[in-house]
């Protein structure tokens, strides 16, 4: 979501800024071995990756970060398919990103900022004859030119709230926001405008006939908050675009996750719904359809599709559709997990997806014209890749896969999959050469209900198995988000083994990889077997020899920040310290406070006020609000003023709360950070605050 608001580059040799002002690979010194926060914001972040028409080279993005500048910028790089060639094309503090091969592969198209807005520009694959195509009154946020060269399809914000200032153009300086409906805020915004999809005709030089699809609509497409171009695209033929939208507002938006696929005819200058035609309801496809691909023939259209309304962690099926006759199948019968991404072969016959099982996402293919041998009603699906690790960003390049692959021990980086996988770019290597990784190994443990679970237990990066070390449990967000082998550069698992600890990451109660009764029993029982589970991960840890079972922590984030709150009040004296981020505190007020009522209404299973609905009843029962006679542990609140999904208010209160009850407590409040830390400056603060607080607490 972020690549395009934070990346900055430009051509080589550009002389719009001193050298010292343009951000480029960072270099570091690291002592010991160990991971600092410092060499966590020295590392490069790899984004778009684009294949050439010819599937000879590659173009990708890679971002860095300065944290005394507090800032980002983002280059182009092109290498050869085979990793060889490697070259770095621009160099700049312009902002520029998603790279596109255009012109059957002479021209890289992408995103700059350099005439002020954010426009479509293209320049040769070395960087050379650079120029804009673009000159759209506003910020175009994401393109892709038709398979014909003659069009172009791009997304730009459109006004769709009047300000202040139109109601009353005497107050042209009144701050005030007046609100009629709900949906006045998302995310980390107070809601406007709305992105829609525009297209134009293309000459090879600038673009012409701009017309918005939705015009006069106030729907989104994509959809926000992290609805990018993969939400919408091309027919193969140009002359039709499919596009994702959620025909709703206000109250009707807050309640629904019904969104749909929509065929927009160029000729016509209409559009069709795919999944309702004609206005009829489809049980099957009530909830999301997101994210439409036509496959290389025409013959056919898919995307993903949840089935129930109001449900946003619903199992996300493959739906595909024959364009002649209008009939679906969901074709991920036999994969009793998520397709998170998907891809069309080249034979129109098969898709490669990714998808998680047992805490790792794999490659997948799936095969239309064969069938499982458990279930003829269903597809084949062939594992492709049986890695430790988490595969992401599918492109073909001839018979193999182009795709960028991280770990609990390693970021993104591109690989190359086919019969053998192969590294393309090293773009960290001389960071990861200077440290030294702590073991990640696999566990299954048993339940309360005698079931099996993964746990991952990572062991610090100098693990000395006769000595004994404080023990984290890492509580995990979404709710229904997978532990899988997820890099991140806040919830590093690898800087919290560099600091000496042992971190125990459950995939408890509710998260996806492990069938779909495992996934959905979240759903209105916040405080039951997931708690049970976390309790099982850290119990069955605690017992080795090299656990120090008198210095365990608790931290977590989101869902993973109520569970902090939760376990707080029920924990029986097992942890020390709590770090809780963005979590839920009082589950009253974020039933009313959060902008998307209706993940509040699933997972709470409705309105407190719903007296004789047991489930919601059960649900604010176990609000961790309730439990502040019993919190006797340190606790550390960390929150974003900017966080509408999960008000800042919900940290202050657990703070006050703890101070009042003559709990240790400390809290971080960052005025300008939303769900995330996304700052350089304010992501070290947050390291340095999180181990500071844990190591006063768990190393005494």
């Amino acid at each position: 979501m972020s690549a395009v608001m934070t990346c900055a580059s430009c051509q080589n040799g550009k002389e719009n800024a001193d050298a010292q002002d343009i951000i480029q690979r960072q270099e570091v010194h690291i002592t010991d071995g160990r991971m600092t926060p410092e060499a966590l914001w020295a590392m490069g972040r790899i984004g778009s990756v684009a294949v050439s028409p010819d599937q000879q080279q590659i173009a990708y993005s890679v971002t860095y970060y300065s944290v005394p500048q507090d800032k980002s910028n983002t280059e182009l790089f092109v290498m050869n398919a085979d990793g060889t060639d490697n070259r770095q094309i621009t160099r700049s503090t312009f902002r520029e990103g998603e790279p596109a091969w255009i012109k059957e592969g002479t021209k890289l198209a992408f995103l700059c900022n350099e005439g002020g807005s954010s426009q479509v520009w293209e320049m040769n694959p070395d960087g050379t004859a650079r120029r804009q195509l673009t000159h759209y009154e506003g910020d175009i946020e994401g393109f892709s030119f038709s398979p014909d060269g003659k069009k172009l399809l791009f997304v730009a914000q459109v006004k769709t709230v009047k300000s202040t200032a139109d109601k009353h153009p005497d107050l042209p300086k009144s701050t005030g926001i007046v609100v009629d409906d709900l949906m006045y805020k998302h995310w980390d915004e107070w809601v406007t405008t709305a992105p829609h999809p525009f297209v134009a005709d293309f000459d090879g030089n600038s673009i012409s006939n701009v017309r918005d699809i939705l015009q006069g609509e106030p729907y989104e497409s994509p959809m926000k908050p992290f609805g990018g171009m993969e939400q919408l695209a091309w027919s193969p033929n140009s002359d039709k675009v499919a596009f994702t939208c959620r025909m709703k507002t206000g109250l009707a938006y807050a309640v629904s996750t019904d969104s749909d696929i929509y065929e927009y005819d160029l000729a016509k200058g209409s559009f069709v719904n795919l999944c309702k035609p004609q206005g009829e309801e489809s049980r099957q496809m009530m909830g999301y359809d997101t994210n439409p691909q036509y496959s290389p023939d025409g013959q056919y259209i898919a995307w993903q599709s949840m089935e129930r309304d109001g449900y946003e962690a619903d199992q996300n099926r493959l739906c595909i559709m024959d364009r002649a006759t209008g009939e679906k199948q969901f074709a991920s019968k036999a994969f009793q997990s998520n397709v998170d991404q998907f891809l069309w072969n080249k034979d129109s016959k098969s898709l490669y997806f990714l998808g998680v099982w047992h805490g790792k996402v794999e490659i997948y293919c799936l095969h239309t014209d064969q069938r499982d041998e458990n279930d003829p009603t269903a597809c084949r699906i062939e594992l492709i890749t049986d890695d430790v690790c988490d595969y992401g960003s599918l492109a073909l390049c001839g018979d193999d896969l182009i795709a960028k692959r991280h770990s609990m021990s390693m970021g993104d980086e591109i690989y190359r999959v086919g019969k053998k996988t192969k590294q393309l770019t090293f773009e960290n290597k001389h960071i990861y050469d200077q440290l030294q990784m702590g073991q990640v190994e696999e566990r299954w443990v048993t339940t309360t209900d005698g079931k099996q679970m993964l746990v991952w237990v990572i062991y610090p990066s100098h693990f000395d198995p006769t000595k004994k070390y404080p023990a984290l449990l890492f509580c995990e967000g979404g709710p229904q988000s997978p532990v899988s082998q997820f890099w991140s550069y806040r919830w590093n698992f690898q800087i919290m083994a560099a600091n000496d600890y042992i971190i125990v990451a459950p995939n408890r109660r509710g998260l996806p990889g492990f069938g779909l009764e495992w996934n959905e029993s979240i759903s209105g029982d916040y405080g039951g077997q997931c708690m049970r589970d976390y309790f099982t991960a850290i119990d069955e840890v605690a017992k080795e020899p090299y656990v120090d079972s008198d210095r365990l922590g608790c931290v977590g984030a989101s869902f993973g920040g109520f569970s902090v709150y939760w376990l707080a009040g029920h924990h029986d004296k097992r942890f020390k310290a709590f770090i809780a981020h963005d979590g839920i505190f009082n589950m009253e007020m974020q039933y009313l406070e959060t902008e998307e009522k209706w993940f509040a209404n699933w997972d709470m299973g409705g309105a407190y006020w719903e007296k004789d609905n047991a489930t919601a009843q059960r649900t604010f029962a176990n609000s961790p609000h309730k439990f502040v006679d019993k919190w006797d542990t340190p606790i550390l609140c960390i929150h974003g003023e900017k966080d509408f999904r999960i008000l800042a208010n919900q940290a202050m209160a657990a703070f006050d709360a703890a101070i009042m009850r003559g709990v240790p407590a400390q809290l971080l409040i960052y005025p300008d950070e939303n769900h995330w830390v996304l700052k350089p400056q304010n992501g070290v603060l947050w390291q340095r605050t999180f181990f500071e607080w844990l190591d006063k607490w768990l190393k005494k």
